[in-house]
């Protein structure tokens, strides 16, 4: 690789792929320029002389204006670099995405009673609330010693949480919201719901939410109360049985791309991220939604400040209006705390190239690839439409992990240069963006993105992992589930 990348042919910038001293000679689009600072791996490099105010452009869109006139060569960053935000400078020129010439255009999946397509047979069992799940460790334990090879079920993951008791309003029905979305997951075989008795968060309630739903499988489903049985670990046991003998015949059978759904996240990047696996990522994106499939990107706050240009790629007004109310709501939900929604990139994100919030916006949005943006959706609402999706989620990638699978992903892939061991109850793919994570950390890292010679390798993975093949977080059986919190516990 060039020690200088330009992401996009309209970019006055080019990235620095290693550490480059002050006044080294690099070689970039076709002619020779001298670095005039040391430029750290991920940060910008001015390809041209530019003036004071001049817009500054990267991933062909404007990421904020030069505070002083600079040299070719010079570094890029927040000592000469300030923002548009108020400006709303959209250049629309979004990286264009040669997209591989791959034969694979189906996958193996479970199709499910209401026509959903699973990617696991998993066994779940959710607790309606916090103070049993220790409960459900021994229920687990007593299944698997009849079944060491988890019976019919690919997986079985306990959606542990703190929460379905002393929960008050919006905040109570949140949570009974993500605990019926995960009962309802295409990946779930089987679905043990499991309760005390006497939680604000009772099981009449889960059951009519649920039963709302179209084709559900009740024969999938089984619904245990502690309180009103003598012995709940042989009740438990019997129910765990019958959900096993009801998955017993489940076949994955060929289904087309146009059915999966998957959730994009960026968890703690370095300079590395933008260069190496981000890029692998959206491209593996674009060939998703071209083939018709879903990608889902979450973080409003991050995302809010590239808001414009997701408006610009939505296919029609009625989208764009979404997608602004989706932005406004997290605003208000911000303001009503007095804190700011719009936020100056930090010390540690300058550090590896990310300078202005605009750039730290677009770096995410560019993960779902060069589509259309065709969707936006409240927290805790199923994906209706292929394409790009905005979920109303935080930026935080445990409730927005969790944000995307509630929302139907069968899978996250996640873009990540420190790493991070948290996985939601979905397979979970993590892109490490250099070789040093992936071999230090192999029980977290799924890809190693410096190593691949193309996207191509990324997306025959990805679809590998449709078709069965474990995730790292499943061979390690590291699963969660995390729940985005309002309001005040009573």
């Amino acid at each position: 690789m060039e020690k200088l990348l330009i992401l996009n042919p309209n970019d006055n910038v080019a990235l620095a792929t290693v550490d480059i001293p002050a006044q080294t000679i690099v070689k970039v689009n076709n002619k020779e320029i001298t670095v005039q600072d040391d430029i750290p791996v991920g940060n910008k490099v001015a390809l041209n002389d530019l003036q004071k105010d001049t817009n500054i452009i990267k991933f062909g869109q404007s990421i904020g204006h030069l505070t002083a006139d600079v040299t070719t060569g010079t570094l890029i960053n927040k000592h000469n670099l300030v923002t548009n935000q108020n400006d709303n400078v959209v250049n629309n020129t979004d990286i264009k995405v040669d997209l591989p010439d791959i034969d694979r255009k189906t996958f193996m999946g479970y199709r499910r009673k209401n026509g959903k397509v699973g990617i696991r047979n998993d066994l779940y069992i959710v607790p309606t609330v916090g103070c049993i799940t220790p409960l459900m460790d021994v229920m687990v334990q007593q299944f698997k010693a009849k079944h060491p090879d988890n019976g019919s079920f690919d997986n079985i993951i306990l959606l542990k949480h703190p929460y379905g008791c002393s929960q008050l309003g919006d905040d109570f029905e949140q949570t009974r919201h993500i605990l019926c979305d995960a009962v309802l997951h295409p990946n779930a075989g089987g679905v043990l719901v499991f309760g005390l008795g006497c939680e604000n968060n009772q099981m009449d309630g889960m059951k009519a939410e649920i039963e709302q739903m179209e084709g559900i499988d009740k024969s999938r489903m089984k619904f245990l109360v502690a309180q009103e049985v003598k012995d709940e670990f042989a009740n438990a046991q019997q129910m765990l049985e019958e959900l096993n003998e009801a998955a017993a015949n489940d076949k994955r059978t060929p289904v087309p791309l146009s059915e999966l759904k998957v959730g994009l996240q960026s968890v703690r990047p370095d300079g590395l991220s933008t260069i190496t696996a981000d890029r692998l990522i959206a491209d593996a994106a674009s060939y998703l939604t071209a083939n018709k499939g879903t990608v889902a990107l979450t973080g409003i706050p991050v995302l809010s400040s590239a808001e414009q240009e997701i408006v610009e790629r939505t296919p029609d007004n009625d989208t764009a209006d979404k997608v602004t109310t989706i932005f406004d709501n997290f605003k208000q939900y911000y303001e009503h705390f007095d804190s700011a929604m719009h936020k100056v990139p930090s010390a540690a994100e300058d550090k590896i190239g990310i300078s202005t919030a605009e750039e730290r916006a677009l770096t995410l949005l560019r993960l779902a690839g060069n589509g259309e943006v065709n969707d936006a959706l409240p927290y805790g609402h199923k994906l209706t439409k292929s394409g790009i999706n905005i979920i109303e989620s935080p930026n935080n990638d445990l409730i927005d992990s969790s944000a995307e699978a509630s929302a139907d992903c069968q899978m996250v892939i996640v873009s990540t240069g420190k790493g991070t061991p948290y996985s939601t109850y979905v397979p979970t793919i993590k892109v490490a963006s250099n070789s040093a994570l992936a071999e230090k950390k192999k029980r977290w890292i799924d890809f190693d993105s410096e190593k691949a010679h193309s996207s191509e390798e990324l997306i025959n993975f990805i679809l590998d992992v449709a078709n069965g093949e474990k995730t790292s977080n499943e061979k390690s059986g590291l699963h969660g589930l995390a729940i985005f919190k309002i309001g005040v516990t009573e």
